[in-house]
């Protein structure tokens, strides 16, 4: 089992989701106002309060085969408006 970490601008929720759906994910967990440091920029309090500049956090569990669906789904809308997508391995605890 995969899990896909993939974090953006909180304004392109929509349209990261609109392409996971075409890729035909099993489902996926979606956490909004997600602040944080990047190498470009610092998120200040300010930015916290307000939602400018917050990201969204959406993470997919699903098998590997699934995954070059979703890379060839997600990627045009990443290069678009921008985010990161990170795969690592996972294990079911029970």
């Amino acid at each position: 089992m995969k899990r896909l970490d993939l974090i953006f601008s909180e304004r392109e929720l929509d349209a990261v989701l609109k392409s996971l759906e075409r890729a035909e994910v099993p489902g996926y967990t979606v956490m909004k106002h997600v602040t944080g440091r990047g190498p470009e920029r610092i998120v200040s309090e300010d930015m916290e309060f307000t939602g400018l500049g917050a990201n969204a956090h959406v993470i997919v569990f699903c098998e590997e085969s699934i995954l070059k669906r979703i890379k060839e789904q997600i990627q045009p809308t990443l290069n678009y408006y921008g985010g990161v997508a990170y795969t690592s391995e996972a294990n079911s605890l029970f």
